[in-house]
């Protein structure tokens, strides 16, 4: 059902949030938060692109990326562009690999797991020090938190950190934007750098002064080189 959110231009179907005009774009959350968080780059897109911005419910990367498949079909989107944060590039990345004509380019902000970092202590140790340099989203991450639940959350992350997309990456033919924020502690720069080495069609950028949720704290910078690699590559 489409509900109409004039004051905000927002509109919604079902637990997607629809921002915008022109062609699609779907943005994809992480782990045991929404997409609110990724509403500040919808919202930096909307004179250019009609954006997409769903609540996904499964657990596993591999049961999030069917979800997400099905999503698409329901919205009727063929091969559109799609960004994800966090977990959610994984789920890109899992349903490129494995659907290629269902995706079209992929950006992959913060692209988790890093390789280097997949215990869970040093996953909680890297979580911890990204938020400390983001402190500005820990209202809206303490809100999403506490609703995942912390029991769904530490599942979730025990089946996360066994996926590997560093085993997927080289079979994802659509062409890859990777985004790492300067600062981000879950991610390094050389698994990041990495990931763009391993799709065939990538590429790396790095956003200054940034740490994980490029898409929140930045959100017109993101927005500017989402653009700026679409106009190239679609």
């Amino acid at each position: 059902m489409l509900r109409v959110e004039a004051r905000r231009g927002q509109r919604a179907v079902g637990r997607t949030r629809v921002l915008g005009a022109g062609p699609a774009l779907v943005l994809v959350h992480g782990l045991g938060v929404s997409g609110r968080y990724l509403l500040p780059t919808a919202r930096a897109l909307v004179a250019d692109r009609t954006s997409y911005v769903p609540d996904l419910d499964e657990l596993t990367v591999r049961q999030r990326a069917d979800e997400l498949e099905r999503l698409l079909g329901r919205l009727g989107l063929e091969r559109p562009p799609l960004l994800g944060n966090s977990m959610g590039c994984q789920v890109l990345v899992d349903l490129a690999a494995r659907r290629p004509h269902r995706v079209g380019p992929l950006i992959l902000v913060g692209p988790t797991t890093d390789p280097g970092r997949r215990t869970f202590a040093q996953q909680a140790l890297a979580l911890l020090r990204d938020w400390l340099s983001e402190l500005a989203l820990t209202p809206v991450a303490v809100r999403d938190y506490a609703a995942f639940g912390p029991l769904r959350f530490l599942r979730a992350a025990r089946l996360l950190l066994e996926d590997r997309p560093e085993d997927k990456l080289p079979h994802v033919q659509a062409p890859v934007l990777v985004v790492r924020g300067e600062r981000d502690g879950l991610v390094g720069r050389a698994w990041a750098q990495e990931a763009a080495r391993l799709a065939p069609h990538g590429r790396f950028v790095e956003v200054p002064r940034c740490a994980h949720a490029v898409n929140y704290t930045a959100p017109e910078a993101l927005a500017r080189l989402t653009l700026d690699f679409l106009q190239e590559v679609e």
